[in-house]
């Protein structure tokens, strides 16, 4: 059995978002910016994507802004409201669990003269609103959280940040990294006092190299990515239109049978949690008290320490049976360094280095989930020797 259980790393594409993406490549394969009918053809195709995702937002279509990810949204973001704001102030607020995408450009942010306050988390992975209404200043002029963490699966209180930034400060913007929040919940940026809104194709069915940033239209960015002036000057480059329509399919799928994906993931989520548990020597992380199921944290990641048994060996063991999944983030899973957002939570030092990230999809089921934990109580123990013995 094959059983991949790393969805938040990326996602398995509809497959009907495939058929629409191949039919657009070879037959509606026009540039946007020509003026002749496969160029007008291309054109509607990317009308009506934006519509889509506006309709999903309740936005308005011109402030969709398609980009090639999460990584180039949040780097649009923070880079284009610092350049673009930083004679009203150069304050920056985030939080010490964010994606690498914002703490590296934060980091840049701050070789080019911006402060830049790192919000800590407690023990289950959420910033505490006094913190955040601490670090406040005159001069603060973005704030960047995370929706749902890509590790952990903790869920920042957004509607109560956002509400909280605009009655300190109205000028300062807030903006969402919503890469494993969005097709698992329903985000609204207008109610909840969102500026700029990262989202990422991939996560969501849809196909790789693709993403988009939702820019309240009175926020004023400046660009990245510079050239033939596509998206109203804001990011220039041809516009990847099967991904696009791709990317809007895939959401609109997930938003239609929004109601029987979540109780399917949190039945899923639930059962896994309940089982994983009951493995000698384990730790489900981000769990807030009261709630044994993860109920506040996202619906599909757990994250599980398995005292005595490094993350790399037992991840590798997993593979050997069929089961994929994840140490920590993909996108920096190469690097040798303990999680940081491990490391903000406090979790023991031991633990650091031991701890496996289980996502799901829709495509999850019961019967893939028993076998991965009737392979994790036969594994776990006999690594656990091994260890020991060395």
């Amino acid at each position: 059995m094959e059983v991949y259980l790393d969805n938040s790393a990326t996602t398995r594409v509809f497959p009907e978002v495939a058929a629409e993406m191949t039919q657009i490549m070879c037959q509606q394969y026009g540039n946007p910016s020509s003026l002749h009918l496969k160029g007008m053809e291309a054109e509607q195709i990317l009308r009506r994507s934006k519509e889509t995702l506006a309709k999903i937002l309740k936005v308005n279509e011109k402030e969709i802004l398609f980009t090639s990810g999460g990584t180039e949204s949040d780097n649009l973001a923070l880079r284009g409201v610092a350049q673009a704001r930083q004679r009203q102030g150069r304050h920056l607020i985030t939080t010490q669990v964010e994606h690498p995408a914002i703490l590296q450009t934060m980091h840049f942010l701050e070789e080019q003269g911006f402060q830049v306050t790192y919000l800590p988390v407690d023990a289950y992975g959420r910033i505490h609103l006094e913190d955040l209404q601490r670090s406040m200043r005159m001069d603060t002029i973005l704030v960047s959280i995370m929706h749902t963490n890509n590790e952990v699966g903790a869920q920042q209180p957004i509607a109560e940040a956002g509400a909280l930034i605009k009655r300190m400060n109205p000028n300062t913007l807030f903006h969402v990294d919503a890469v494993q929040g969005f097709g698992k919940a329903k985000i609204y940026p207008k109610k909840m006092n969102i500026d700029l809104m990262s989202v990422s194709g991939h996560k969501i069915h849809g196909p790789k190299g693709i993403g988009f940033l939702y820019v309240n239209e009175q926020v004023r960015l400046r660009p990245i990515l510079f050239g033939g002036g596509q998206q109203n000057n804001l990011r220039s480059g041809t516009e990847n239109i099967p991904g696009i329509a791709g990317m809007a399919m895939a959401a609109k799928r997930l938003y239609d049978n929004y109601d029987e994906d979540l109780r399917n993931l949190e039945e899923c989520k639930a059962f896994f949690i309940n089982g994983v548990s009951q493995i000698e020597g384990t730790r489900v992380n981000a769990l807030l008290p009261g709630l044994p199921h993860g109920e506040e944290t996202a619906p599909h990641i757990v994250s599980v320490s398995f005292r005595g048994v490094r993350s790399e060996v037992l991840l590798h063991a997993l593979e050997e049976k069929g089961i994929y999944v994840s140490a920590g983030s993909a996108c920096s899973a190469r690097k040798p360094q303990p999680s940081a957002t491990l490391k903000a939570m406090g979790i023991p030092q031991d633990l650091l280095s031991s701890t496996i990230r289980f996502s799901f999809s829709v495509f999850t089921n019961r019967e893939e989930l028993e076998y991965t934990l009737s392979e994790l109580r036969e594994i776990v123990p006999i690594l656990r020797m091994y260890t020991r013995k060395r």
